[in-house]
């Protein structure tokens, strides 16, 4: 297992990080443990959660994977061994993760909330990397290639850092990170803990892969030369690029079978562009999984690739696909088609 620095923090995390969403809806308890255990046997200490979680988002679920990693750490006891990383709802209607009711929002008040809540279900008294899962300014995200220029009206960025501050200070969180956010967020909290003397932005957590390499248009140098790492999550652009969703195929048990909410992978040339990314492994000697997940590892500005799983065959098959070795042929083939499929589901 490779281990790469977090941002500034003097922590390193393993270059393989365990997504966690699925336990508490798709997997038990029983299965996020085992996934658990396979994952820090295999050299994997970074894991990576949500206030949110269980996806799809719903009051019945929302908290059920912090909650069943918190009984892992109480049944092994052992806390000291996990880089444990969660994040706090950003702006949303989503009222059942709060006491009150209310909207979600990035203010001090719902952070203290928060904070304290996951340290509940986690069964722990600090997390080492706290993020913010997105934005309190309304911003478009999860799909859609133009920039809509929405009202101002969020939380100015000093004061949500002063509210985590007081956590750092504490010992609540040792450090912070953003999540799907973009340049000019970025470099807003940057400066603002610079000038400050605030806590500084160690990571940040955006979708990356095959289908989606928007965040090479500046923010890779942002995650380069101010040193925070891209969390990479979706790498396998929820399981379109295995191929399994290809000509209209709907596997049982799979998450767009159940679920549905394809809708950011399934826009003008997708389906072509996974075609050809599935054809160019082939090609290759690779399967999908092993092109797909090998190209984020190759990047320089990933700190750590986030897979995730619902059954131990799939978890074997991600770690393993982290050991396909990246040939210069492989790497003009995957920058050929992006030069004609550029990042159709960002």
């Amino acid at each position: 297992m490779q281990y790469r620095a977090l941002g500034r923090t003097g922590l390193n995390i393993s270059a393989i990080g365990l997504g966690t969403m699925t336990w508490g809806e798709q997997n038990t308890q029983k299965e996020g443990h085992a996934q658990m255990d396979y994952a820090l046997a295999r050299g994997i200490n970074f894991f990576d959660t949500a206030e949110l979680y269980a996806v799809p988002p719903k009051p019945e679920t929302q908290g059920a994977t912090e909650s069943i990693i918190g009984t892992w750490f109480k049944a092994r006891k052992n806390r000291d061994q996990v880089i444990l990383a969660t994040k706090i709802a950003g702006r949303s209607p989503m009222g059942w993760c709060r006491d009150d009711g209310g909207k979600t929002r990035l203010n001090a008040a719902q952070i203290d909330e928060a904070v304290e809540g996951s340290l509940r279900r986690l069964q722990t008294d600090y997390i080492d990397l706290y993020q913010l899962h997105w934005p309190d300014r309304k911003i478009q995200l999860f799909g859609g290639h133009n920039y809509v220029d929405y009202p101002i009206d969020f939380t100015p960025f000093e004061i949500i850092l002063e509210a985590l501050d007081r956590h750092v200070q504490k010992g609540n969180i040792r450090h912070i990170g953003v999540s799907n956010e973009t340049s000019w967020g970025l470099m807003r909290y940057l400066i603002e803990a610079e000038s400050r003397g605030l806590p500084r932005m160690a990571s940040i957590q955006n979708a990356y892969h095959l289908l989606n390499r928007s965040f090479e248009t500046g923010l890779a140098e942002i995650s380069l030369r101010e040193e925070v790492g891209l969390l990479a999550y979706s790498p396998l652009g929820q399981g379109t690029l295995t191929g399994k969703y290809l000509n209209g195929a709907r596997p049982e048990g799979a998450r767009g079978t159940l679920f549905g909410r394809l809708e950011r992978y399934q826009g003008p040339g997708a389906e072509e562009a996974i075609t050809a990314y599935a054809q160019c492994a082939r090609d290759h000697g690779l399967s999908p999984v092993q092109l797909a997940l090998k190209f984020c590892d190759t990047r320089p500005f990933i700190a750590s690739t986030l897979i995730g799983a619902t059954s131990m065959d799939q978890l074997k098959e991600n770690i393993a696909a982290f050991d396909t070795p990246w040939t210069d042929d492989l790497e003009k083939a995957v920058n050929d088609l992006h030069t004609v499929h550029r990042s159709p589901c960002p």
